[in-house]
This record gives structure tokens, sequence and C-alpha cells, in this order.
């Protein structure tokens, strides 16, 4: 886990990465297992358990840049922002999933952690990928192809760019979400 990465920066371009793919209904105890609550105030020792309990090694594989690929409904059960939070510190770039819990969609926009929906069929773990966010275009490089995600709303790109809801209006005073 590189312990050095801003978690309130994000750059929403062309990103690469490779693929770590997980099924359906992953749940927010699959991201941060409820045995872990008492670390909630300290994210670095939180964010050592992200997977755990899905893949026991994965925060010794993941790399900065990469990506976390799902079926449907990932995110599901309980209300955890710190899910979202602990997945954008050990470096995932963005999550993309068929489908995703609204809580879940709903926190991760709100801590500026970059989501797209969609078809994750052809994708497998330890493909290269490539994502432009701005298009929704995913290009699995491994593969040679191209998967359609649906794009963002401009407006939700701007929140993801500041690294959040809350950045987003202390940078400009209000919530005002155009221009």
């Amino acid at each position: 886990m590189d312990n050095s990465m801003d978690i309130h920066s994000t750059k929403l371009g062309k990103v690469k990465g490779r693929a770590w793919k997980f099924g359906d209904d992953i749940s927010t105890d699959h991201i941060i297992p409820g045995r872990y609550y008492h670390l909630r105030s300290n994210l670095q020792e939180l964010a050592k358990h992200a997977m755990e309990d899905a893949d026991p090694d994965f925060v010794k594989k993941v790399k900065p840049g990469d990506f976390i690929v799902a079926g449907n409904n990932f995110g599901m059960g309980s209300s955890r922002e710190h899910a979202p939070l602990v997945i954008k510190l050990v470096g995932v770039s963005a999550v993309i999933a068929k489908s995703f819990a609204r809580i879940f969609y709903r926190n991760s926009i709100n801590v500026g952690l970059p989501l797209l929906i969609a078809n994750t069929d052809a994708i497998e773990s330890g493909d290269e990928l490539e994502v432009d966010f701005k298009n929704g275009l995913i290009s699995d490089v491994t593969k040679g192809i191209t998967i359609r995600a649906k794009p963002l709303p401009d407006f939700m790109l701007k929140i993801i760019e500041s690294g959040g809801l809350v950045s987003y209006i202390k940078e400009r005073g209000d919530l005002t979400l155009t221009g």
C-alpha cells in the first residue's frame, strides 16, 4: 500500500492500471470487515484490511492507479463512508461495476472516488485497463477490446476532481454545480 498517496487529489483524464475482479454483491463488510470497526478513526490502519474478506492478499497486490472491477450491487450493506475512503487510500483509481448500491455510490462521489457503470463480464483480474473517464471508455489493453461505460455527469466529475464534495464546496464557497 502506498501510504504517501494524497486521497484528496483525483486526476480524471486517462488512467492506466490493472483490474482486480470481484463478483456480485460485494458488501461494505467485504470492503472493510466489521471486525476492524474500531480502526475507523485511523484510516491508514483500516486501509491495511481493504477487501480482505474478498481477497486476503488484495492490499499486497494492488498498486496506485489500479481498478476494482465487479459485478452487480457493489457496496451493498451498511452505509460506511469509510468503505470508499479506504479503497481510494490503497490507490485504486476507480471502481467499475455493473451496478452499485445507492448509498455506496453517493458516498464514493462525496469522497471523490470515481465509479463507472459498465458490463464487466469480459474483464478479468490482471487485465491492463486504460480508462477515459470523461468519455466513459474502458480499454482492456490485454484483450484489445473497448467497453463503453455510462459516463459520469459533468457536475460529478467536478466534485471528484476537487477531491470530494467537502473540497468542492470549500473551493467554491457554495454548492453551485454549473460553470
